[in-house]
């Protein structure tokens, strides 16, 4: 198991929209995460009240409250992105929210997929709803279309790239049968030209 990466805190800062400098938030200036979490990524819920972050060394999801006013974060859920039976070495790489705010995903390198989870829009917690093969090797980032319709993988190890089409009633995941051969492919990004 590799070291801890960086502080394991999330540090929260104020934007001055004049000068577009940063200055830390008085009110709450970091939030600590489990010692060697190894916190990675972090989205906010279309919605504002409620935020998530993904630990790349525990593979954990854990869910916050926002506060829209002072900025502040309280935690209101962990919960791991991987099967219970997993026994293999993983790390939780990429997240992302539907565009309708009812599911999350998280890319998991190792057990070489992708975590769905539901979300409960009053609350902010988070139940998993299954997990689906990224069809590929080391999925270190993925993307969602903004219709929501379509989900792309970026499979680093197997060098592909894969397209999955989302259910928008229960957020699982088909493969769309379409694949690209790029070579260790790292980064996703879904840009619209209308």
């Amino acid at each position: 198991m590799p070291g801890p990466l960086g502080l394991d805190k999330i540090v929260i800062y104020k934007i001055d929209l004049r000068s577009g400098k940063l200055r830390s938030n008085e009110q709450q200036p970091w939030v600590s995460t489990k010692p060697g979490s190894g916190p990675r990524h972090f989205v906010f819920h279309p919605n504002g009240r409620f935020a998530y972050l993904v630990n790349e060394l525990d593979s954990t999801v854990v869910a916050y409250a926002y506060n829209i006013n002072n900025g502040s974060l309280r935690e209101l859920q962990i919960i791991s992105t991987l099967p219970r039976d997993f026994k293999g070495i993983n790390y939780a790489a990429d997240i992302h929210m539907s565009p309708s705010g009812r599911f999350l995903y998280v890319s998991n390198r190792g057990h070489d997929s992708l975590a769905i989870y539901q979300v409960d829009e009053e609350m902010g917690t988070l139940k998993n709803v299954g997990y689906v093969h990224t069809q590929g090797k080391w999925p270190r980032s993925f993307a969602i279309d903004p219709s929501g319709k379509f989900l792309m993988v970026a499979n680093q190890q197997s060098n592909n790239l894969v397209s999955f089409q989302v259910n928008e009633e229960n957020g699982l995941l088909k493969p769309a049968e379409y694949e690209a051969q790029v070579p260790a492919p790292a980064c996703v990004k879904i840009i619209s030209f209308m």
